[in-house]
């Protein structure tokens, strides 16, 4: 099967300047709406064969991003180009097309698999839409597809109920590529499953991707998760970027408090500074109807001060990564 990546050129699959999301919700009659901000000023890029790891405590909007880029929503505001081409101004057309080039794999893989149908058939779903293929050359390919997941040609004709949590997993990775999308967006996709069988499925999204030349937009809170998949990582907090970079870059020195925090509790990860202390926030995650003044962080971080309470930080480059702290540069540590 040939790479998915060579058909978008030398574009990078994703490009998101200053995606925002803002959700109008209802008081009742005759009260003014209340704005949410789900997601406010998000950029990053990502370019085929890559992983970036959007990672954040739930609330923080990274499965509003990841609805956003697999066009199940339309941002309030921001650019947002699928392999080149600018989704704000795509038609219909252009749209159906871009939607075959990004697929989704839910967190769940007990609800996301229709339970009265066989494998084959909903392996085959997509192309029966989306193509002309007639029933034999659809049933060849998702025989191909479930050999290159890891199942046996014995699967093909039994029903969802008959399989593992893993293997749900694999048949749902088999079915977002029927189409050889560009991008997967992975939303949690291990999180419901064993840790045990958690790294065979993370070691099949590994394969593939360099087998096919896959891009991931991979949701996560889990950065043990993280470590093992991501090249790059875009830390959420409250609808914020707080910090993004190289994964190594990150998890080396975190700079943000909060990344530091989310790093201190994840067992096995080992960084420097600060992210090898103990911290616990206290408090909790204050309600995206009702944000801090200043940075978004600021009820919760050990490290506050006036001016974070008055003023919202922006990103901005510092020792090889962007963070959004006024304080970051008392915790980068010497080499």
């Amino acid at each position: 099967m040939s790479s998915s990546s060579t058909k978008l050129g030398a574009h990078p699959v994703v490009v998101a300047r200053n995606l925002k999301q803002v959700y109008k919700i209802s008081r009742g009659f005759m009260r003014t709406a209340d704005h949410l901000q789900a997601v406010n000023d998000v950029s990053f890029t990502v370019d085929p064969g890559k992983t970036l790891a959007v990672v954040g405590e739930s609330g923080c909007g990274k499965s509003t991003l990841a609805r956003m880029v697999s066009l199940i929503e339309t941002p309030t505001s921001g650019d947002l180009t699928l392999g080149g081409v600018d989704v704000m101004k795509a038609n219909t057309n252009e749209r159906k097309a871009l939607r075959r080039t990004t697929q989704l794999v839910f967190q769940n893989p007990f609800g996301s698999l229709n339970p009265r149908k066989k494998i084959g058939d909903i392996l085959e779903s997509p192309l029966e839409i989306n193509t002309a293929l007639d029933k034999g050359a659809r049933a060849e390919q998702a025989r191909a597809m479930l050999a290159l997941v890891g199942l046996r040609p014995e699967h093909f004709d039994r029903y969802p109920h008959m399989f593992s949590g893993g293997q749900r997993q694999r048949i749902a990775i088999a079915r977002a590529l029927m189409l050889k999308p560009a991008l997967i967006v992975a939303d949690e996709p291990v999180s419901a499953l064993d840790v045990s069988i958690q790294a065979q499925v993370l070691n099949l999204l590994t394969d593939l991707q360099q087998e096919l030349g896959l891009a991931y937009l991979f949701i996560s809170h889990d950065l043990g998760v993280v470590r093992h998949i991501a090249h790059d990582v875009l830390v959420m907090y409250l609808g914020n970027a707080v910090e993004q970079g190289e994964k190594q870059t990150i998890f080396e020195q975190p700079l943000h408090p909060y990344t530091q925090a989310l790093l201190a509790s994840t067992p096995g990860i080992v960084g420097t500074g600060a992210s090898k202390k103990r911290i616990v926030l206290s408090g909790e995650l204050p309600s995206p109807l009702n944000p801090p003044a200043g940075c978004a962080f600021s009820t919760r971080c050990p490290h506050v001060a006036a001016q974070c309470q008055a003023e919202r930080p922006v990103l901005r480059t510092l020792a090889g990564r962007q963070v959004a702290c006024h304080l970051a540069e008392q915790f980068i540590q010497p080499v």
